[in-house]
């Protein structure tokens, strides 16, 4: 059987587990975790060093700690010193920090025993190994809040005053944690809390343009030329925002419609399939809620999905809608409501999540206004609306 074509060049790019080169609006994070750790590469065994990166779901904080952890042991390498990093995810380890240290020792030694040692014989045995080695190790430990759920103070406490019991030895080991929120560190006691809440870096929320920015930078990556064009990137970036995703669950939405471009045997990857994609995580509008529309109202919101999967966009102007709607009136034979009356249409559109609404542009008479359906794709939304109208009394 032949292949189709596809407008993947390298899918890959768009995994959650790849750690991408560039990370788009994170730069200045990146620089600060280099000053952080910047000992490390200067004064390699003089001092250890405890960092936390809270952030949203989404914010990119794994990316960046890992991407972290490859640049500065890259730099390290260069200037002949042994520094390795160690990235753990807590959660999948079940928050024990028998199994971190486990992992972390298997690093340098794979064929280490898995039974017959306590935590702390571990944690001993891998500090022997390092300084066997005269390596150095930044611990990434990703969704810390498991390990201190599962364990309390006393695994973070042993963790970060490692170096009170090693006395006269060069220091080793430094952790960097990541926590979705500090209200984690909280359960910790006064002392232990103490020693990791000194340096902190804070990820915020990504904007809408801080998100196509991402988005395109991944697309470039991951598709064919001019697969993808800014409309897609523009309607995908939307709906992370809205749906408080972030990037992680954009990419997830890009790799998705693409996936339903590749399906049609489609060329490029249109507003059309990511309304496809969405509509397949997130559930569909209920047919309660068009329903509930007056006869107006349907045609309004026939209009719209008919000017958007006409000329294939993520967003028609209210003046193009509002054409639109004049057409699907002719075609029900009905008079057309005001302009002052579809605006208020709209709005309830808006208010109950059938539409997405936003001024793209500036223009002499005023501003322009976007109207996009994120969440249902226009062939099953006209339909519904088809069959409702004609079953209207």
């Amino acid at each position: 059987m032949l292949r189709r074509r596809s407008v993947f060049r390298d899918e890959t790019k768009l995994d959650i587990n790849y750690v991408p080169v560039k990370l788009p609006h994170r730069e200045a994070e990146m620089r600060l975790l280099m000053e952080f750790f910047n000992f490390a590469l200067e004064s390699p065994g003089k001092m250890a060093q405890r960092v936390l990166i809270t952030g949203n779901v989404g914010t990119g904080k794994t990316a960046l700690s890992q991407r972290f952890g490859a640049n500065i042991t890259t730099e390290a390498n260069k200037r002949g010193i042994s520094l390795h990093y160690i990235y753990v995810n807590c959660r999948e380890l079940r928050g024990s920090l028998f199994l971190i240290l486990q992992h972390a020792v298997s690093t340098f030694h794979p064929n280490f025993p898995k039974r017959g040692y306590s935590a702390e014989e571990i944690l001993t045995s891998f500090m022997q190994i390092l300084d066997e080695q005269k390596s150095h190790v930044i611990l990434i430990m990703d969704e810390f809040e498991s390990l201190i759920d599962r364990e309390g103070s006393e695994a973070v406490y042993k963790l970060t005053r490692l170096q009170e019991t090693r006395q006269e030895k060069p220091q080793r080991l430094s952790l960097l944690c990541v926590v979705r929120s500090l209200k984690s560190i909280s359960q910790l006691d006064v002392s232990t809390r103490s020693t990791l809440q000194s340096n902190v870096i804070n990820l915020e929320k990504y904007s809408k343009e801080q998100l196509v920015d991402i988005l395109n930078d991944r697309a470039s990556l991951a598709f064919k030329p001019l697969a993808v064009n800014e409309d897609t990137l523009d309607l995908i970036a939307e709906i992370a925002v809205s749906e408080s995703g972030g990037a992680r669950f954009g990419i997830e939405l890009l790799w998705r419609a693409g996936k339903y471009a590749d399906a049609g045997d489609l060329n490029t990857v249109s507003p059309e399939c990511v309304r496809k994609a969405v509509s397949s995580i997130i559930p569909e509008i209920r047919k309660s809620d068009l329903i509930s529309l007056g006869l107006h109202e349907k045609l309004f919101l026939l209009g719209i999905a008919r000017a958007l999967k006409k000329d294939e966009k993520a967003y028609v102007t209210f003046t193009e809608a509002e054409r639109s709607y004049a057409i699907v009136c002719e075609e029900f034979e009905t008079t057309p409501r005001s302009h002052t009356q579809l605006w208020k249409y709209l709005r309830s559109f808006s208010a109950i999540g059938l539409i997405s609404s936003e001024h793209v542009s500036e223009t002499s008479r005023g501003r322009s206004t976007g109207i996009s359906l994120p969440r249902i794709p226009t062939d099953d939304l006209e339909k519904e609306l088809k069959t409702l109208l004609e079953n209207q009394d």
